[in-house]
Order: structure tokens, then sequence, then C-alpha cells
């Protein structure tokens, strides 16, 4: 996705007003939004419009989400947004000529691709006379400033927390929205080139509707729900798939539809310990986006160069179960399948479902990276390549190779029940509570005498867990000599 724009020219009684090109990209609300608030601030007109770039990393649960939310933002901007497809170093100069702007403000980008659209940007409109100016729209945090006491970045996510936000406070921007002030237009809005630039001809993303409400009005009712229900409780919940000790709000992040600074003064008056481990979960997010910044090959190589030479299998037909969720091991087809049919999956079965694929299978994380990108709502370069380099332990303050979550284990310690895996694989719904995280040792015999011979039709086992934790060590060994 590359960008929104605002812009803003008028005449009044013969005197040229200033006028102001906004333009924003995932920051798709219209509180609390820096953009916004210069222009409000300094007494300018704007016309918002969206650019989207064909050449944008949204898969299409990404670009569905897009899509919902444009229709939101729209509204709560009082249909004056415009949105185009196309390369905005051309489209924006056009408008530029269009409005007469001699100003363009955009928020700060860290994917090395719209940083370096950016720039080029930047040349274009100077050369126009139109100055620039940046915010940090997404973010706590710039992570051009964000640095150790000798200029150089964080590696470790620990003092990056403590040296940088720990005990720090944020306030949202006290504007009001209504006070946005909008230039008359002629543009018409092309609703049915969006649908075919976002929507996929196959139509899988209706399942998403009933389950989530794209758009800056979602999201504060999301955030209030879970501070109200399940915020108490976090610390202990959160790694819990079968509870609903989380927020929910990773998509409604990820585009911006509420900010960081909104979300620390709703939790404010939490006194308790579930505040601060939540808050370091964004913390965690703002260290992805560090990372990027700073290491943009994060994207394509590996942190670490010694897993350069790492022996990984290129095994299609063990890719392939894994990402329909046919593992044989329960909690991790019951992440996958909840991902493909949600958008979603809880977070602590993202570090079992990675570290099976990397570990377990020997599956190059590019894989999972590329597979998330794909099919979750909430899905980002940072957050995205940073999260699978961890998993892999070939990132920044990675979790050790040799440590291989065990799914069986991981299974009966955070879903005792076996609920979120009756939820999410049917075929397990009727075994009994003993062996819903090793359906393999119910015996052949018991199986006939469930009420539903779905089970027969789940997969045995495609890797031996012992054997294939000694293979990925023996593998991690051999780049260690």
């Amino acid at each position: 996705m590359d960008a929104l724009i605002i812009l803003v020219s008028e005449t009044m009684q013969g005197e040229q007003v200033k006028n102001t090109l906004v333009l924003l990209r995932n920051e798709l609300r219209a509180a609390d939004n820096p953009l916004f608030n210069h222009a409000v601030k300094n007494e300018r007109r704007i016309i918002p419009v969206l650019i989207i770039d064909s050449n944008a990393e949204l898969g299409p649960s990404n670009k569905w989400w897009l899509h919902q939310s444009i229709r939101s933002l729209n509204l709560s901007l009082k249909n004056n947004l415009i949105v185009r497809c196309g390369d905005k170093t051309k489209i924006i100069p056009e408008l530029i000529d269009t409005y007469q702007i001699d100003e363009l403000v955009f928020g700060n980008s860290y994917n090395p691709l719209e940083r370096s659209t950016d720039n080029k940007l930047k040349k274009v409109i100077e050369k126009k006379g139109v100055e620039s100016v940046n915010y940090e729209t997404s973010l706590l945090l710039n992570p051009s400033s964000a640095l150790k006491k000798d200029g150089t970045p964080y590696k470790v996510y620990t003092p990056f927390y403590r040296q940088l936000y720990q005990d720090l406070e944020f306030n949202s921007l006290r504007y009001n929205p209504v006070d946005i002030k909008y230039i008359k237009h002629n543009h018409v809005n092309d609703q049915s080139l969006i649908d075919k630039k976002l929507l996929s001809p196959y139509e899988w993303h209706r399942k998403f509707e009933k389950d989530w409400c794209p758009g800056e009005l979602g999201a504060m009712k999301k955030l209030k729900l879970f501070v109200e229900n399940n915020l108490i409780g976090y610390s202990e919940g959160r790694n819990r798939p079968d509870l609903k000790h989380v927020s929910l709000l990773s998509p409604h992040i990820r585009f911006g539809e509420i900010s960081p600074r909104q979300i620390l003064e709703k939790i404010s008056n939490n006194m308790s310990s579930d505040k601060e481990v939540f808050f370091k979960e964004l913390v965690w997010r703002e260290f992805s986006y560090h990372l990027l910044f700073h290491f943009p090959h994060l994207t394509y190589k590996n942190l670490q160069p010694k897993f350069d030479k790492f022996p990984w299998l290129n095994n299609r037909d063990h890719l392939k179960k894994w990402q329909r969720g046919l593992t044989g091991y329960p909690i991790v087809d019951a992440g996958m399948r909840q991902l493909w049919n949600f958008g979603y999956m809880h977070n602590r079965v993202r570090m079992i479902v990675g570290s099976f694929l990397v570990k377990n299978l020997l599956i190059h994380w590019h894989h999972g990276r590329d597979w998330f990108n794909y099919t979750l709502l909430d899905a980002d370069s940072a957050n995205n390549n940073a999260s699978w380099q961890w998993v892999a332990g070939t990132g920044a303050d990675a979790a050790p190779y040799f440590r291989i979550f065990n799914p069986t284990t991981q299974g009966k310690k955070f879903d005792p029940h076996g609920n979120y895996i009756k939820k999410h694989v049917p075929e397990l719904s009727d075994i009994p509570k003993k062996f819903i995280h090793e359906p393999w040792l119910y015996q052949q015999d018991d199986l006939i005498k469930t009420k539903s011979s779905d089970l027969l039709k789940y997969p045995d086992p495609i890797v031996d867990l012992k054997e294939s934790r000694q293979r990925a060590l023996d593998a991690f060994k051999s780049i260690s000599k």
C-alpha cells in the first residue's frame, strides 16, 4: 500500500490561501493523527487522497482490510477522500499543479522501498518549490533517534525497552476532527477500480466479514471491550489460545486506525502488572520497526550471517501440509486453520507453528514469512520479518536455535482442555481429552466407537518430533564449527 494524500487549495476574497498536501500511509484515522493536527493547527484546508501502489507488499487479507478501512475513513472525512491507483511520484505532482500546493505533509516510513520512493518524491516536489514536513504517525518514538548512548542502534529488546520506553507517558493530540476543513474538489472515486485492485476475485475474504470490523470506530470498540473485559489477567492469559485475554487490535494498529498513544491512554488507569506486559507487546512492535529501519536487509537476509550456510530443506509437500493445517500435530494444525479462516492467529501459537516449520521441518523462514504475509490481516514488513527471524534464531535478540518448541508439550500446557484445538480442528471434536494432543495414540478400535468418522481422516504426524529435533540440532552444529 502506498499512500494517502491530503490536499488544499482555495482563494478567499482575492487572496490565495496556502495549500497543504498531506500524505497518509498507515494512519487511517481522523483522531490523534499528527497530519490532521498539523492542518487544524495551521488553519489549512485539505483534500484527502489515497494512492494504492501496485508494487506494495500487500497480501489478499491485507487488501481486504484496507478496502474496508478506506470506506470507513472516507465516512470519517465527510466523503472527501480521493482514492487513486498508481505511482505517487507522478500523481502527487499533478495534484500539486491542480491545487497550487506549497507544502507536503506526511508520516515517516520505515519500509526500505517506501523510504526510497519518499526520497524520490521529495526531490520531485522540491523542483516545484514545494516544502515537505514529516511527522511520526505510527510509532511512539522515531527509530532514527532511538539509539544507544554510543549512537548505535539496539539489537537486544530488554535494554531497548528499559532505556527508551519504561515509565514514559504518551498523550494523544487534542484537536477535534470536526475542525478539519476541506476544499471542494471535482474528483470522483472509481469504486469499481478500487474493488478490482484490492479484492480477490475468489471472494475468499467474505469469511472475515462476520468476525472483523475494520476502521477507526471498530478499533475503538475493540479497545473498549479489551480494557473492560480481558486486560485483567492478560499477563498469564495471553499465552492461552483457548481463553480471550487478547486485544485483537493488531490489524487496527497495523493500518493506523488506532494509535499506540490512544491505547496507552485507555489502559492508563489499570495499575496491575497486566498493563506493563501489554505495553511491552506494543514496544516489541516498536523494536521490530527499529530493526527494519537500521537493518533494512532484515527483509531478505539473515541478521546473523552464519545462518547463510544453514542446510535448509526444500520439502514442498511438508510446506503445503503446514500451510493447510495437516501436519498431524493438533496445536499446529489448529493455528494454521485459524489463520486461514480468520486471517489471524494467537501469538503463542504463532511461535509454535513457526518453530515447527523452521526447526522440525527445516524449511526456510522466508516461506513462513511469505505465507503469513499472504494470509494475516495484521501482516506488515517489520513485525513479520523480525518475528520470523526471531523464531528461526537468525535475527536480533533471537531465540537460540536450540530452543525448539515441542508442539505436543506446548499444546498440553497452553490448551489444557483442547478447546482451542476442537474449535479449529473439528475432526478432533469428539476425541477424549486424554488424547486430544496425541491423537495417534488413540487406538483404531476406539476410533470406530466415536460419534464421528471424521477422526479417521485426521493425518498421522508428518515427522517424528524426537528425530526432527535432533536433525535440527545437528544442522545447527554444522554451521557453528
